[in-house]
């Protein structure tokens, strides 16, 4: 099958269009032809080696979390998908590699495809729509008129979290630029923040939960924004020791994990607010959650552009200048 390949880490390296075997199939996995596959700043991150040391893949590697396909194959075990299906899913990190023909996937990391929106839309979901489901709903537990600040609102994250959290019937203040402000208030915001003209912790006070997702002093900021008993979730960092359990990390790693998030979780308890870090995990059965609300119009995705399959590297490139209106997504079929 065709993929776009890795051979080495780093940045300055662009990805090799070539031939790669066609994924072995176990007993409880389905066999997508790909149709289209979403980009996320998490692939340029492991291209240049970011998580190496967390997340240590060989070489040569296919890049790609997220896909929208047709199931072709079906392992003995498999009961919830027949061949013909369409479905989306956000493969699980051991098994990346959506740049590709074909991907095989466990039938628990997969759902049935939104019925109402186009392959190229639906490949634009699962990494950002889990990592939102996970944060403002597993970790932060957002409720109905509680107050929630989420950064980036024009993001490939933000423009989900936004509209999620209206669903959930929260007050909803962003972050982002003057041209994109009308985007953001029609997914739901309710208070929109110019991050060129103004600072958003001299706006916002007693929030309830902040979505973190940029850099160490805008972390430090959000800690000021919320109230006593209050939720901060980074997707961005520093990792906490939670995490490195999570992921069974050794115990070096661990130590350097505790190190770094140290001092924002001791800032944290002084202030009687809960930090916690999100590394997002794949879940078929959340999908099903999320294909449901999309389904009947609560959320719809959002797409700044679709690239072909031939031109993967100059959409990671595209992600990785960081202006991207919502996802970035390649048609591979």
């Amino acid at each position: 099958m065709k993929a776009f390949i890795v051979d080495r880490y780093g940045k300055k390296h662009p990805m090799r269009l070539g031939e790669m075997p066609e994924p072995g199939l176990r007993d409880d996995d389905v066999l997508i032809e790909i149709h289209a596959a979403g980009l996320n700043v998490l692939d340029s991150k492991i291209k240049s080696g970011a998580f190496k040391l967390i997340l240590p893949y060989g070489m040569p590697l296919v890049l790609g979390h997220d896909v929208a396909g047709v199931v072709t194959r079906v392992g003995s075990r498999v009961r919830q998908f027949k061949v013909g299906d369409e479905v989306y899913s956000r493969v699980p990190d051991r098994r990346i590699g959506t740049f590709a023909q074909f991907i095989a996937v466990n039938e628990n990391d997969v759902a049935p495809k939104p019925r109402n929106i186009t392959m190229e839309e639906a490949a634009s979901i699962p990494l950002v729509g889990l990592t939102v489901w996970q944060a403002l709903v597993e970790t932060a537990d957002l409720k109905k008129a509680q107050k929630v600040f989420i950064q980036a609102g024009s993001g490939g994250v933000g423009t989900f979290a936004i509209q999620l959290a209206r669903h959930l019937g929260a007050t909803v203040a962003t972050t982002t630029s003057s041209a994109n402000s009308d985007l953001v208030k029609r997914l739901g915001a309710d208070v929109v923040i110019d991050y060129r003209k103004d600072d958003f912790e001299k706006v916002l006070q007693n929030y309830d939960v902040v979505l973190h997702s940029q850099d160490a002093a805008a972390l430090q900021k959000s800690l000021r924004v919320l109230k006593p008993g209050g939720t901060l979730v980074s997707i961005s960092g520093p990792p906490d020791p939670a995490f490195a359990r999570g992921i069974g990390a050794p115990w070096f790693v661990r130590l350097i994990v505790r190190l770094l998030s140290a001092g924002v979780r001791k800032r944290a308890g002084r202030r009687d607010l809960k930090y916690a870090f999100l590394f997002m995990r794949a879940s078929g059965h959340q999908l099903r959650e999320i294909t449901r609300l999309i389904e009947a119009g609560a959320i719809r995705p959002v797409i700044d552009r679709v690239f072909p399959f031939e031109s993967t590297n100059e959409a990671l490139t595209y992600i990785e200048a960081g202006r991207a209106k919502g996802k970035v997504v390649v048609k591979i079929k």
